[in-house]
Protein backbone atom coordinates (compact mmCIF):
# COMPACT_ATOMS: atom_id res chain seq x y z
CA UNK A 1 0.00 0.00 0.00
CA UNK A 2 1.54 3.35 -1.00
CA UNK A 3 1.69 5.99 1.68
CA UNK A 4 -0.98 8.16 0.07
CA UNK A 5 -3.45 5.29 0.49
CA UNK A 6 -3.95 4.63 -3.23
CA UNK A 7 -4.10 0.92 -3.91
CA UNK A 8 -1.60 -0.76 -6.17
CA UNK A 9 -2.65 -0.77 -9.81
CA UNK A 10 -5.43 1.81 -9.59
CA UNK A 11 -5.81 4.56 -12.19
CA UNK A 12 -5.27 7.77 -10.25
CA UNK A 13 -7.98 8.15 -7.65
CA UNK A 14 -10.49 6.03 -9.55
CA UNK A 15 -11.45 2.59 -8.11
CA UNK A 16 -10.45 0.94 -11.38
CA UNK A 17 -7.26 -1.02 -12.02
CA UNK A 18 -5.26 -0.96 -15.22
CA UNK A 19 -5.42 -4.71 -15.80
CA UNK A 20 -9.23 -4.66 -15.59
CA UNK A 21 -9.40 -1.79 -18.10
CA UNK A 22 -7.19 -3.71 -20.51
CA UNK A 23 -9.24 -6.88 -20.07
CA UNK A 24 -12.44 -4.91 -20.64
CA UNK A 25 -11.09 -3.58 -23.94
CA UNK A 26 -9.95 -7.10 -24.87
CA UNK A 27 -13.44 -8.42 -24.10
CA UNK A 28 -15.09 -5.68 -26.15
CA UNK A 29 -12.96 -6.56 -29.16
CA UNK A 30 -13.85 -10.25 -28.98
CA UNK A 31 -17.49 -9.34 -28.35
CA UNK A 32 -17.64 -7.35 -31.59
CA UNK A 33 -16.10 -10.24 -33.52
CA UNK A 34 -18.43 -12.88 -32.03
CA UNK A 35 -21.60 -10.78 -32.16
CA UNK A 36 -21.77 -11.07 -35.95
CA UNK A 37 -22.61 -14.77 -35.60
CA UNK A 38 -23.97 -14.78 -32.08
CA UNK A 39 -26.52 -16.60 -29.94
CA UNK A 40 -26.40 -19.91 -31.79
CA UNK A 41 -28.19 -21.72 -28.94
CA UNK A 42 -30.21 -18.96 -27.30
CA UNK A 43 -33.45 -20.43 -28.68
CA UNK A 44 -33.05 -23.37 -26.29
CA UNK A 45 -33.12 -20.97 -23.34
CA UNK A 46 -36.15 -19.12 -24.71
CA UNK A 47 -38.01 -22.37 -25.34
CA UNK A 48 -37.15 -23.78 -21.91
CA UNK A 49 -38.19 -20.57 -20.15
CA UNK A 50 -41.56 -20.63 -21.93
CA UNK A 51 -42.04 -24.30 -21.08
CA UNK A 52 -41.09 -23.84 -17.44
CA UNK A 53 -43.73 -21.15 -16.97
CA UNK A 54 -46.35 -23.08 -19.00
CA UNK A 55 -46.49 -20.45 -21.72
CA UNK A 56 -46.52 -23.28 -24.26
CA UNK A 57 -48.03 -26.80 -23.89
CA UNK A 58 -45.99 -29.66 -22.44
CA UNK A 59 -44.08 -27.63 -19.90
CA UNK A 60 -44.22 -27.00 -16.18
CA UNK A 61 -42.96 -29.95 -14.16
CA UNK A 62 -43.23 -32.11 -17.29
CA UNK A 63 -40.56 -30.01 -19.00
CA UNK A 64 -37.72 -32.55 -18.93
CA UNK A 65 -39.98 -35.55 -19.44
CA UNK A 66 -41.30 -34.08 -22.70
CA UNK A 67 -38.10 -32.34 -23.80
CA UNK A 68 -35.06 -34.43 -22.81
CA UNK A 69 -32.99 -32.47 -25.33
CA UNK A 70 -33.07 -29.51 -22.93
CA UNK A 71 -30.06 -30.54 -20.84
CA UNK A 72 -30.29 -27.25 -18.95
CA UNK A 73 -31.00 -26.62 -15.28
CA UNK A 74 -34.12 -24.79 -14.03
CA UNK A 75 -32.08 -21.91 -12.60
CA UNK A 76 -30.86 -21.10 -16.11
CA UNK A 77 -34.44 -20.92 -17.36
CA UNK A 78 -35.35 -18.63 -14.47
CA UNK A 79 -32.51 -16.25 -15.33
CA UNK A 80 -33.39 -16.42 -19.03
CA UNK A 81 -36.84 -15.19 -18.03
CA UNK A 82 -35.29 -11.84 -17.08
CA UNK A 83 -34.80 -11.13 -20.79
CA UNK A 84 -38.22 -12.40 -21.91
CA UNK A 85 -40.07 -9.04 -21.57
CA UNK A 86 -37.87 -7.48 -24.25
CA UNK A 87 -38.29 -7.95 -28.01
CA UNK A 88 -36.49 -11.12 -29.07
CA UNK A 89 -33.53 -9.39 -30.74
CA UNK A 90 -33.11 -6.88 -27.91
CA UNK A 91 -33.35 -9.56 -25.23
CA UNK A 92 -30.74 -11.63 -27.04
CA UNK A 93 -28.28 -8.73 -27.22
CA UNK A 94 -28.85 -7.84 -23.58
CA UNK A 95 -28.24 -11.46 -22.59
CA UNK A 96 -24.99 -11.50 -24.58
CA UNK A 97 -23.81 -8.32 -22.87
CA UNK A 98 -24.87 -9.62 -19.44
CA UNK A 99 -22.98 -12.88 -19.88
CA UNK A 100 -19.87 -11.09 -21.17
CA UNK A 101 -19.94 -8.85 -18.11
CA UNK A 102 -20.09 -11.86 -15.83
CA UNK A 103 -16.82 -13.05 -17.35
CA UNK A 104 -15.07 -9.81 -16.44
CA UNK A 105 -16.50 -9.95 -12.93
CA UNK A 106 -15.21 -13.52 -12.59
CA UNK A 107 -11.70 -12.27 -13.34
CA UNK A 108 -12.06 -9.78 -10.51
CA UNK A 109 -13.34 -12.51 -8.19
CA UNK A 110 -10.45 -14.84 -9.00
CA UNK A 111 -7.93 -12.04 -8.46
CA UNK A 112 -9.44 -11.19 -5.07
CA UNK A 113 -9.58 -14.85 -4.11
CA UNK A 114 -5.88 -15.22 -4.96
CA UNK A 115 -5.01 -12.14 -2.90
CA UNK A 116 -6.95 -13.50 0.09
CA UNK A 117 -5.52 -16.99 -0.35
CA UNK A 118 -1.95 -15.70 -0.13
CA UNK A 119 -2.57 -13.06 2.53
CA UNK A 120 0.39 -12.91 4.88
CA UNK A 121 2.66 -14.84 2.51
CA UNK A 122 4.55 -11.87 1.10
CA UNK A 123 2.56 -11.89 -2.15
CA UNK A 124 3.51 -9.19 -4.65
CA UNK A 125 0.10 -7.77 -5.60
CA UNK A 126 1.41 -6.07 -8.71
CA UNK A 127 2.71 -9.40 -10.00
CA UNK A 128 -0.65 -10.98 -9.16
CA UNK A 129 -2.45 -8.36 -11.23
CA UNK A 130 -0.08 -9.04 -14.11
CA UNK A 131 -0.71 -12.77 -13.76
CA UNK A 132 -4.49 -12.26 -13.83
CA UNK A 133 -4.08 -9.98 -16.86
CA UNK A 134 -2.09 -12.56 -18.83
CA UNK A 135 -4.27 -15.51 -17.82
CA UNK A 136 -7.41 -13.44 -18.35
CA UNK A 137 -6.29 -12.61 -21.88
CA UNK A 138 -6.39 -16.36 -22.60
CA UNK A 139 -9.68 -16.84 -20.74
CA UNK A 140 -11.67 -14.11 -22.50
CA UNK A 141 -11.75 -15.58 -26.06
CA UNK A 142 -13.24 -18.81 -24.72
CA UNK A 143 -15.60 -16.92 -22.44
CA UNK A 144 -16.92 -14.91 -25.39
CA UNK A 145 -17.30 -18.20 -27.27
CA UNK A 146 -19.65 -19.64 -24.63
CA UNK A 147 -21.41 -16.40 -23.67
CA UNK A 148 -21.82 -14.59 -26.99
CA UNK A 149 -21.29 -16.89 -29.93
CA UNK A 150 -23.22 -19.83 -28.45
CA UNK A 151 -25.10 -17.90 -25.72
CA UNK A 152 -25.06 -20.91 -23.40
CA UNK A 153 -26.47 -19.19 -20.34
CA UNK A 154 -26.53 -22.53 -18.51
CA UNK A 155 -22.78 -23.08 -18.88
CA UNK A 156 -22.14 -19.42 -18.09
CA UNK A 157 -24.11 -19.58 -14.83
CA UNK A 158 -22.56 -22.90 -13.81
CA UNK A 159 -19.08 -21.42 -14.15
CA UNK A 160 -20.07 -18.10 -12.57
CA UNK A 161 -21.57 -19.73 -9.48
CA UNK A 162 -18.53 -21.99 -9.21
CA UNK A 163 -16.28 -18.93 -9.23
CA UNK A 164 -18.38 -17.45 -6.43
CA UNK A 165 -17.95 -20.74 -4.56
CA UNK A 166 -14.16 -20.50 -4.93
CA UNK A 167 -14.22 -16.96 -3.57
CA UNK A 168 -16.41 -18.08 -0.64
CA UNK A 169 -14.09 -21.04 0.03
CA UNK A 170 -11.07 -18.80 0.33
CA UNK A 171 -12.97 -16.51 2.70
CA UNK A 172 -14.09 -19.46 4.84
CA UNK A 173 -17.83 -18.97 4.22
CA UNK A 174 -18.95 -22.61 4.24
CA UNK A 175 -22.66 -21.92 3.78
CA UNK A 176 -22.02 -19.79 0.71
CA UNK A 177 -19.80 -22.50 -0.79
CA UNK A 178 -22.64 -25.01 -0.57
CA UNK A 179 -25.25 -22.58 -1.88
CA UNK A 180 -23.17 -21.48 -4.87
CA UNK A 181 -22.17 -25.02 -5.85
CA UNK A 182 -25.83 -26.04 -5.67
CA UNK A 183 -26.78 -23.15 -7.94
CA UNK A 184 -24.07 -24.26 -10.36
CA UNK A 185 -25.54 -27.78 -10.53
CA UNK A 186 -29.06 -26.34 -10.76
CA UNK A 187 -27.88 -24.32 -13.76
CA UNK A 188 -26.11 -27.17 -15.58
CA UNK A 189 -25.92 -30.79 -14.34
CA UNK A 190 -22.29 -31.39 -15.37
CA UNK A 191 -21.26 -28.91 -12.63
CA UNK A 192 -21.50 -31.91 -10.28
CA UNK A 193 -17.81 -32.34 -11.05
CA UNK A 194 -17.03 -29.20 -9.02
CA UNK A 195 -18.51 -30.57 -5.78
CA UNK A 196 -15.13 -31.80 -4.43
CA UNK A 197 -14.54 -28.15 -3.51
CA UNK A 198 -16.69 -29.00 -0.48
CA UNK A 199 -13.96 -31.34 0.73
CA UNK A 200 -11.54 -28.41 1.05
CA UNK A 201 -13.57 -27.07 3.98
CA UNK A 202 -12.84 -28.07 7.62
CA UNK A 203 -14.92 -31.08 8.69
CA UNK A 204 -17.68 -29.37 10.76
CA UNK A 205 -18.13 -26.64 8.15
CA UNK A 206 -17.97 -29.23 5.37
CA UNK A 207 -21.01 -31.07 6.73
CA UNK A 208 -23.04 -27.87 6.89
CA UNK A 209 -21.97 -26.81 3.42
CA UNK A 210 -22.74 -30.24 1.97
CA UNK A 211 -26.20 -30.19 3.55
CA UNK A 212 -26.93 -26.85 1.90
CA UNK A 213 -25.65 -28.10 -1.45
CA UNK A 214 -27.63 -31.35 -1.43
CA UNK A 215 -30.76 -29.64 -0.12
CA UNK A 216 -30.83 -26.97 -2.80
CA UNK A 217 -30.04 -29.45 -5.58
CA UNK A 218 -32.90 -31.65 -4.38
CA UNK A 219 -35.25 -28.68 -4.14
CA UNK A 220 -34.54 -27.70 -7.73
CA UNK A 221 -34.64 -31.12 -9.40
CA UNK A 222 -36.83 -33.49 -7.35
CA UNK A 223 -40.17 -31.84 -8.23
CA UNK A 224 -39.56 -32.71 -11.89
CA UNK A 225 -38.57 -36.31 -11.14
CA UNK A 226 -41.23 -37.07 -8.54
CA UNK A 227 -44.11 -35.61 -10.53
CA UNK A 228 -43.09 -37.21 -13.86
CA UNK A 229 -41.03 -40.37 -13.69
CA UNK A 230 -40.36 -40.07 -17.41
CA UNK A 231 -37.90 -37.34 -16.47
CA UNK A 232 -35.36 -40.08 -15.71
CA UNK A 233 -35.19 -40.71 -19.44
CA UNK A 234 -33.61 -37.27 -19.90
CA UNK A 235 -30.42 -38.62 -18.31
CA UNK A 236 -30.14 -41.09 -21.20
CA UNK A 237 -30.36 -38.42 -23.91
CA UNK A 238 -27.62 -39.01 -26.51
CA UNK A 239 -25.69 -36.84 -28.94
CA UNK A 240 -23.54 -37.87 -31.94
CA UNK A 241 -20.05 -39.18 -31.26
CA UNK A 242 -18.10 -36.71 -33.39
CA UNK A 243 -14.92 -37.74 -35.24
CA UNK A 244 -12.76 -35.27 -33.27
CA UNK A 245 -13.86 -36.68 -29.91
CA UNK A 246 -11.13 -38.20 -27.77
CA UNK A 247 -13.42 -41.20 -27.22
CA UNK A 248 -12.20 -42.63 -30.53
CA UNK A 249 -8.69 -42.89 -29.07
CA UNK A 250 -10.15 -45.24 -26.45
CA UNK A 251 -11.62 -47.39 -29.20
CA UNK A 252 -15.15 -46.05 -28.62
CA UNK A 253 -16.63 -45.72 -32.11
CA UNK A 254 -20.32 -45.82 -31.18
CA UNK A 255 -22.35 -43.45 -33.37
CA UNK A 256 -23.86 -41.77 -30.29
CA UNK A 257 -23.18 -41.33 -26.57
CA UNK A 258 -22.39 -44.73 -24.97
CA UNK A 259 -24.64 -45.63 -22.02
CA UNK A 260 -21.71 -45.47 -19.58
CA UNK A 261 -20.23 -42.19 -20.78
CA UNK A 262 -22.06 -39.59 -18.64
CA UNK A 263 -21.64 -41.55 -15.37
CA UNK A 264 -17.96 -42.04 -16.22
CA UNK A 265 -17.49 -38.32 -16.82
CA UNK A 266 -18.98 -37.46 -13.45
CA UNK A 267 -17.13 -40.23 -11.61
CA UNK A 268 -13.79 -39.26 -13.16
CA UNK A 269 -14.27 -35.57 -12.38
CA UNK A 270 -15.32 -36.27 -8.80
CA UNK A 271 -12.48 -38.73 -8.25
CA UNK A 272 -9.80 -36.42 -9.63
CA UNK A 273 -11.19 -33.49 -7.66
CA UNK A 274 -11.18 -35.49 -4.42
CA UNK A 275 -7.59 -36.56 -5.11
CA UNK A 276 -6.60 -32.92 -5.67
CA UNK A 277 -8.07 -31.89 -2.32
CA UNK A 278 -6.37 -34.82 -0.62
CA UNK A 279 -3.06 -33.64 -2.08
CA UNK A 280 -3.76 -30.10 -0.81
CA UNK A 281 -4.31 -28.80 -4.36
CA UNK A 282 -7.95 -27.77 -4.27
CA UNK A 283 -7.42 -24.92 -6.82
CA UNK A 284 -7.06 -27.73 -9.41
CA UNK A 285 -10.62 -29.05 -8.87
CA UNK A 286 -12.29 -26.97 -11.60
CA UNK A 287 -9.61 -27.79 -14.18
CA UNK A 288 -9.73 -31.51 -13.39
CA UNK A 289 -13.52 -31.63 -13.74
CA UNK A 290 -13.24 -29.80 -17.05
CA UNK A 291 -10.54 -32.23 -18.21
CA UNK A 292 -12.82 -35.16 -17.40
CA UNK A 293 -15.58 -33.53 -19.40
CA UNK A 294 -13.64 -32.81 -22.59
CA UNK A 295 -11.75 -36.11 -22.67
CA UNK A 296 -14.88 -38.28 -22.37
CA UNK A 297 -17.49 -36.17 -24.14
CA UNK A 298 -18.68 -37.38 -27.55
CA UNK A 299 -19.01 -33.77 -28.72
CA UNK A 300 -16.26 -31.21 -29.28
CA UNK A 301 -18.00 -27.84 -29.27
CA UNK A 302 -15.50 -25.04 -28.70
CA UNK A 303 -17.59 -23.54 -25.90
CA UNK A 304 -16.66 -26.57 -23.77
CA UNK A 305 -13.21 -25.00 -23.51
CA UNK A 306 -14.55 -22.15 -21.35
CA UNK A 307 -14.67 -24.50 -18.35
CA UNK A 308 -11.08 -25.56 -19.03
CA UNK A 309 -9.90 -21.94 -19.25
CA UNK A 310 -11.68 -21.07 -16.00
CA UNK A 311 -9.89 -24.04 -14.42
CA UNK A 312 -6.50 -22.90 -15.71
CA UNK A 313 -7.24 -19.31 -14.61
CA UNK A 314 -7.95 -20.47 -11.05
CA UNK A 315 -4.90 -22.73 -11.04
CA UNK A 316 -2.56 -20.10 -12.51
CA UNK A 317 -3.84 -17.43 -10.10
CA UNK A 318 -4.29 -19.42 -6.87
CA UNK A 319 -2.62 -22.79 -7.33
CA UNK A 320 0.79 -21.46 -8.39
CA UNK A 321 2.76 -18.23 -8.09
CA UNK A 322 4.81 -17.97 -11.29
CA UNK A 323 4.39 -14.71 -13.19
CA UNK A 324 3.63 -16.27 -16.57
CA UNK A 325 0.41 -18.34 -16.47
CA UNK A 326 1.55 -20.69 -19.20
CA UNK A 327 -1.04 -23.38 -18.38
CA UNK A 328 -3.82 -21.02 -19.51
CA UNK A 329 -2.09 -20.23 -22.78
CA UNK A 330 -1.24 -23.85 -23.50
CA UNK A 331 -4.94 -24.64 -23.00
CA UNK A 332 -6.05 -21.89 -25.38
CA UNK A 333 -3.53 -22.75 -28.09
CA UNK A 334 -3.93 -26.52 -27.92
CA UNK A 335 -7.73 -26.68 -27.63
CA UNK A 336 -8.94 -23.63 -29.55
CA UNK A 337 -5.98 -23.35 -31.88
CA UNK A 338 -6.20 -26.99 -32.92
CA UNK A 339 -9.92 -26.65 -33.68
CA UNK A 340 -9.21 -23.68 -35.97
CA UNK A 341 -5.97 -24.72 -37.63
CA UNK A 342 -5.76 -28.52 -37.74
CA UNK A 343 -8.04 -30.17 -40.32
CA UNK A 344 -7.60 -33.75 -39.08
CA UNK A 345 -10.36 -34.71 -36.65
CA UNK A 346 -8.27 -37.57 -35.31
CA UNK A 347 -5.34 -35.26 -34.51
CA UNK A 348 -7.70 -32.82 -32.80
CA UNK A 349 -8.96 -35.64 -30.61
CA UNK A 350 -5.43 -36.68 -29.73
CA UNK A 351 -4.47 -33.10 -28.78
CA UNK A 352 -7.56 -32.87 -26.56
CA UNK A 353 -6.63 -36.16 -24.89
CA UNK A 354 -2.97 -35.15 -24.48
CA UNK A 355 -3.88 -31.83 -22.92
CA UNK A 356 -6.36 -33.39 -20.48
CA UNK A 357 -3.94 -36.09 -19.35
CA UNK A 358 -0.94 -33.78 -19.25
CA UNK A 359 -2.64 -30.94 -17.38
CA UNK A 360 -4.20 -33.34 -14.87
CA UNK A 361 -0.83 -34.96 -14.18
CA UNK A 362 0.82 -31.55 -13.84
CA UNK A 363 -1.62 -30.04 -11.34
CA UNK A 364 -1.75 -33.21 -9.28
CA UNK A 365 1.93 -34.16 -9.09
CA UNK A 366 4.15 -31.23 -10.05
CA UNK A 367 6.43 -29.96 -7.23
CA UNK A 368 5.07 -26.95 -5.36
CA UNK A 369 6.63 -24.37 -3.12
CA UNK A 370 4.81 -23.67 0.12
CA UNK A 371 4.50 -19.90 0.60
CA UNK A 372 5.12 -18.22 3.91
CA UNK A 373 2.21 -17.58 6.22
CA UNK A 374 -1.35 -18.79 6.33
CA UNK A 375 -2.81 -19.74 2.95
CA UNK A 376 -6.50 -20.12 3.62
Amino acid sequence: MPRDGARIGRIGRYPVRWHIVLLTLWTAGWFVVAERHAAVSWHYLRTGEQLLFNQVPGGGLALYANHPELQIGPVSFLVAGLFAPFPADVGEKLADAFMSGLGLYMLVLVGRAAADHYRGSGLNHQRLQQRVLIAGAAFIPMWVEVSVRFAHLDDVLALFFTTLAVRALVRGNATAVGVFLALAVDSKPWAVGFLPLLLALPRPARLRSTAWALGLVAAAWLPFYLSHLETFAAARFTIPNQPASSLHWFGVNDPATPWWDRPAQMALGLGLGALAVRRNRWPAVVLLAADARIVLDPSVYTYYNASVLLGTLIWDSIGRRHLVPWVSWIALISLYGSALLIPSASVQGFIRLAFAVGSAAYVLWSPQRTPRGQLT
